[in-house]
């Protein structure tokens, strides 16, 4: 038997939840076969078989579990069998297991359906249960009473008695899943220990979406990639981040970090929560690399298969409200970086232009930062220099 464990799991991730088995108990599995998805406070990621064998699970799904816990073991032994096959002398062995622990099963009331079955005299073993291993539903004791009162309409016409409701079945509980408990966490302390303000400026897209438009087809043809709001935003902030380095700085105690490279951090929404993956070292990329880079640690993230170390590290962070129609809004920090450029949905508004009421494609765009290290006049001055790069964006080719 060769033990499955759990392996390091990155920075300052020491367990996580096995969200769920992707194989079942005595399936045959390949070497490097996907096991498990294992949930942490940061990413969700797959764990897979060393060897090739029969899966004999040892940790069930919604259990936590530590860096090295044991969590299945693999026979090797048994070799080249598909996972639906089984010799015939297991089958009846199965079947029979099968057969004699449904009615164990079966009786493994719910409050809400023990209720029903107490109040109305039933019999549980009578009633046929639709729920997993045959146990009974509150939907099948009514079903079942339903059935009754048809057969005895014409002897005993009094109706049934209608069962109160039962607290339980008003509401659905699920358990706040690890990464939602660390956004949450996050979300309060960046509340709790940061000095947070947020600036606004609006921005006319007009060069960046003929820019686009012109360079869309040339751009995809040469790098094999379409060319995004987000990579031409994220030069705007690498090169703004230049002029006023405190926006990409830490307070560590009385001391403050500089960081010397601008690690980019972008907000993904996943089916599991928002992420927020890092483009290391986004100062020292091309437009093309970092479109590349955006989209792959998206598409990486939305299929639940980012690492801790491409969540960690970031400098500065953007996040894209406008794909969901955010007209404005005010982001909150990411700690322990200092600002967050807000990005929100493009609208036609009329604008004075040059003395003359024109019609724009316009975006607000904000700036959340940490007031302890930033000043008002510094993050005015980030803000208006991305506006400029992203107004005229020929600028960004000259660093000017």
């Amino acid at each position: 038997m060769i033990e499955i464990k759990i392996p390091t799991l990155g920075e300052s991730v020491n367990e996580g939840v096995i969200a769920r088995w992707l194989k079942a108990e005595g399936d045959f599995v390949k070497a490097d076969e996907s096991l498990i998805e294992l949930e942490t406070d940061k990413a969700v990621m797959e764990i897979p078989s060393e060897t090739s064998g029969r899966l004999h699970i040892l940790v069930q799904e919604g259990k936590t579990v530590g860096v090295g816990q044991t969590i299945a073991q693999v026979d090797e032994s048994v070799q080249g069998l598909e996972t639906s096959t089984e010799a015939p002398s297991q089958a009846p062995a199965l079947e029979n297991s099968t057969a004699k622990a449904k009615p164990k099963d079966a009786l493994k009331l719910s409050p809400a359906v023990r209720k029903l079955v107490t109040e109305h005299n039933l019999e549980p073993l009578q009633i046929q249960g639709s729920g997993k291993g045959g146990r009974l539903t509150k939907a099948d004791v009514l079903d079942h009473l339903k059935t009754q009162e048809r057969a005895s309409a014409q002897s005993a016409p009094a109706p049934a008695p209608v069962p109160t409701p039962d607290v339980d079945d008003e509401v659905r509980r699920e358990p706040l899943s690890k990464i939602r408990q660390r956004i949450a966490q996050r979300l309060l302390e960046a509340q709790h220990n940061a000095a947070i303000l947020t600036t606004f400026n609006d921005v006319d897209m007009s060069a960046v979406m003929a820019l686009r438009k012109r360079y869309k087809e040339p751009f995809e043809k040469k790098y094999g990639v379409r060319l995004g709001f987000m990579s031409l935003f994220g030069r705007a902030v690498v090169q703004a981040l230049q002029a006023v380095p405190q926006l990409n700085a830490q307070l560590d105690g009385t001391d403050v970090l500089f960081h010397k490279h601008v690690h980019l951090g972008f907000a993904v929404s996943t089916q599991r929560g928002l992420m927020v993956p890092v483009v290391h070292y986004a100062d020292q990329m091309t437009i093309a690399e970092l479109e590349r880079a955006v989209g792959q640690l998206a598409a990486r993230g939305r299929a639940g298969k980012i690492t801790p170390d491409e969540l960690a590290g970031g400098t500065f962070s953007i996040t894209n409200g406008g794909v969901f129609g955010s007209l404005l809004s005010t982001p909150i920090l990411n700690p322990p970086q200092s600002g967050i450029l807000g990005m929100h949905r493009i609208e036609e508004r009329p604008v004075a232009v040059d003395g003359q009421v024109v019609i724009r494609p316009m975006m607000y765009v904000a700036l959340s930062y940490d007031h302890r290290l930033v000043d008002g006049k510094e993050a005015v001055t980030f803000l208006v220099r991305v506006k400029q790069y992203l107004e005229d964006p020929e600028r960004m080719l000259f660093d000017v």
